[in-house]
């Protein structure tokens, strides 16, 4: 009995060598790479900015016993290949993200491998924007005009036009009025202006520096649909409401988004109060990604949307300014109303 556990844990002894040179080489006495180390400095990190200064620039400096050659996947879909193990990186996505950075050393057919967690802050960088500094009409070249009558649907009382009465930029601010005037059969007037086939973009921060009109049925909003709407049409294409005031509830900011089966009155919605919101300027955006979409008014959230690939939120969309009066949603009119402005300092769009 003892001869044959001498044999069988003989036999391990031998099994376990053999796997051990396997594991260690690639059969023409070339060794894997060990001792596999990653680290990453984040560039401008101190005790202020924990995550760097906002430039998204990593140092990776990687090692490994008999490396000649190295992978690193960085975590946002990119990978690199190296003949050495130094790379330094600048990552894009805006805002602070955490990235899982899987790294592998090869010599041969032999590699090892690891993963560290780093996070990140990237400054946004402006990528469009309409400061409103020159007076006269909007600028041609980033808005056009919807014009007519109705809303598209809901059942609005004035109607759209480009005259400088409803729309001019003058002393840094874009004005939209709403006027009480009989005009092409309709009881008012109005502007709606638009970046559709002149600007879209796909995630980032679009935020909008606005002071609203007052009276009972007036209507602001700032908002944006999926620039695929004249092939999909609505909601399908999917709209997301940053700003919309009712003069018949004042100093309450509602932030929405529209999706199919999710519309018209939909769930996906939520409200502020925005203090003096006709006689101040406040700051209202939305920091969009894959997975959120997220509202703030004054840098207060209010609102997060958990996004997926299931809601129409993944493409190019495009912005609309415009100022309604009543219907489905501005609701009953103040019959001494005459006339009221949307003024807007800014409108931006960061990465």
């Amino acid at each position: 009995m003892a001869k044959k556990l001498y044999w069988n844990n003989l036999y391990l002894v031998v099994c376990g060598f053999i796997l051990f040179s396997c594991s260690s080489s690639n059969g023409n006495g070339t060794l894997a790479p060990t001792n596999l180390t990653v680290s990453a400095e984040i560039v401008g990190t101190n005790t202020s900015n924990p995550n760097g200064n906002g430039s998204g620039t990593v140092n990776f400096t990687i090692s490994a016993t008999n490396a000649t050659s190295y992978k690193i996947l960085l975590g946002n879909g990119e990978t690199r290949d190296l003949t050495n193990g130094n790379l330094t990186y600048t990552y894009t996505t805006a805002g602070t993200n955490t990235f899982v950075v899987y790294v592998s050393a090869y010599n041969s057919g032999n590699f090892i491998s690891t993963s560290t967690s780093i996070t990140v802050f990237v400054a946004p960088t402006l990528v469009w924007s309409d400061e409103f500094n020159v007076d006269g009409a909007p600028d041609s070249s980033k808005w056009g005009y919807d014009l007519g009558a109705g809303g598209w649907g809901n059942n609005e009382a004035e109607y759209y036009t480009n005259r400088p009465e409803n729309v001019i930029v003058q002393n840094g601010i874009l004005k939209i009025n709403a006027i009480k005037e009989n005009y092409s059969g309709s009881s008012y007037t109005s502007a709606r202006i638009l970046t559709k086939d002149k600007f879209s973009f796909k995630y980032g921060k679009v935020e909008i520096r606005a002071k609203l009109p007052v009276g009972g049925g007036t209507w602001p909003a700032f908002w944006m649909l999926g620039a695929n709407i004249n092939s999909v049409g609505w909601p399908a294409c999917g709209e997301v409401d940053i700003l919309e005031e009712v003069g018949n509830q004042l100093n309450v900011n509602h932030s929405s988004l529209h999706s199919p089966g999710r519309s018209g009155s939909t769930p996906d919605t939520a409200t502020i109060t925005v203090p003096n919101s006709t006689t101040e300027f406040h700051i209202y955006y939305a920091d969009w990604s894959a997975s959120t979409i997220k509202f703030y008014v004054d840098n207060q959230l209010f609102y997060t949307f958990l996004n997926s690939n299931s809601f129409p939120f993944n493409q190019n969309f495009f912005l609309i300014i415009n100022f309604a009066m009543g219907g489905n949603f501005g609701g009953v009119i103040d019959p001494n109303f005459t006339s009221s402005t949307f003024e807007v300092d800014y409108v931006r769009v960061y990465n």
